[in-house]
């Protein structure tokens, strides 16, 4: 089997690059290199390659899936049914052809449009470690499926759809109007059938000549480890049947996280706030951490100061698309007492007399170090 190419790479296009940079980017390698054009060896796998790249780049979901996952995320939605350029079509990517240029491809002729079945989205919300270490969920919604009566053809069973007269089963009409260049061939879809070449003259009883039926369904979704809140899960094929025979779309699975009580995350970082006292702090002691494994103890060194960072290292969110685990940040927050008891204040008076005035630990960047830093 190839290894596909990145579709960035095949299109000429940065991986931020904006919509219209994207079709523009398409529009000029399409003309370029249709087969009617290019004659060299390699030509219609070339534009096959770019249409499979637009189908994608074009779609703010499949892209959104291609960005997280790669091929992974997108294969068969994009890639399927492209077929050559015999006397049957142009092919699936017809359609992104007319949208460029007005119409069918010279020498091509109409095809029977198969409309695909809508994407649907499924927000699922998880818990916090679910997400660090991941989980199976399962999950049910209702949705449109193939009609069982009828195999999704829409006509009752033992009927057999009609041409349409008003197309020939073309399922296009074209147009000639007379402009100051000639004449112009306009194709549009056939009012008649919809552009499917054919017409229902028995619908089933059970969809009505839809060829889909509602359904509650139940699936299993894997969810990767490192999974963060926003991030979607592409399922090919698992969204709304077609009608009457079309292909299914695609589902989309977003996350959502719930917080977890003591811990924050920023990516692949783990974040926990530890209160101490003055004592503790200024002595040194014990702590309990807390991970998303549960908890460990570190040493807390004497002196350490409000918003020292305390490291677990690998003790972070698992990467999702590479080896290895991010780190655990425990920042210590000394905690000044709002009220103090007659004993606390006497003791605190003693410190105060005995170690003088309070001076900034050798090393400590000053406000006006902050500053620089912040500006800089």
């Amino acid at each position: 089997m190839a290894i596909k190419r990145d579709y960035y790479e095949v299109l000429g296009v940065e991986r931020a690059a904006s919509d219209e940079e994207i079709r523009r980017a398409f529009r000029r390698a399409a003309q370029r290199h249709h087969p009617d054009v290019d004659k060299s060896d390699g030509a219609e796998e070339r534009f096959k390659e770019l249409n499979e790249a637009y189908r994608v780049l074009s779609d703010r979901q499949r892209r959104q899936a291609y960005d997280m996952f790669g091929h992974a995320g997108v294969d068969g939605a994009s890639a399927g049914g492209f077929g050559g350029f015999g006397g049957g079509g142009f092919g699936p990517f017809g359609d992104i052809f007319d949208a460029f240029f007005g119409g069918s491809p010279a020498g091509t002729r109409g095809r029977r449009r198969v409309q695909a079945g809508a994407d649907l989205r499924y927000d699922l919300s998880i818990e916090f470690g679910e997400a660090v270490f991941g989980v199976t969920k399962e999950i049910h919604f209702p949705t449109l499926v193939t009609c069982p009566v009828c195999s999704g053809s829409g006509g009752e069973p033992g009927t057999e759809p009609e041409t349409c007269p008003e197309c020939n089963g073309t399922g296009e009409k074209r147009r000639v109007a007379q402009t100051i260049l000639g004449q112009m061939v306009n194709i549009v879809v056939c009012p008649r059938c919809g552009g499917e070449g054919r017409i229902i003259t028995s619908p089933c009883h059970e969809c009505r000549g839809d060829g889909r039926v509602r359904e509650e369904r139940t699936l299993r979704v894997e969810v990767p480890a490192g999974i963060d809140a926003g991030q979607r899960i592409a399922l090919e094929s698992q969204g709304e049947a077609g009608p009457r025979g079309g292909p299914p779309g695609d589902l989309f699975v977003v996350i959502s996280v719930r917080e977890h009580p003591q811990l924050a995350r920023r990516g692949t970082e783990l974040y926990a706030e530890l209160p101490v006292s003055f004592a503790q702090a200024a002595l040194g002691t014990t702590l309990t951490v807390p991970t998303v494994e549960g908890s460990e103890q570190v040493e807390l060194p004497a002196g350490t100061q409000s918003g020292h960072e305390m490291r677990l290292r690998g003790k972070g969110v698992p990467r999702l698309r590479g080896a290895g685990r991010g780190d655990l940040h425990a920042i210590i927050s000394v905690v000044v007492p709002s009220k103090l008891s007659k004993r606390e204040r006497e003791l605190l008076r003693e410190l105060e007399s005995v170690s003088g005035p309070a001076t900034l630990p050798k090393g400590t960047p000053t406000i006006v170090d902050r500053l620089r830093d912040l500006f800089d």
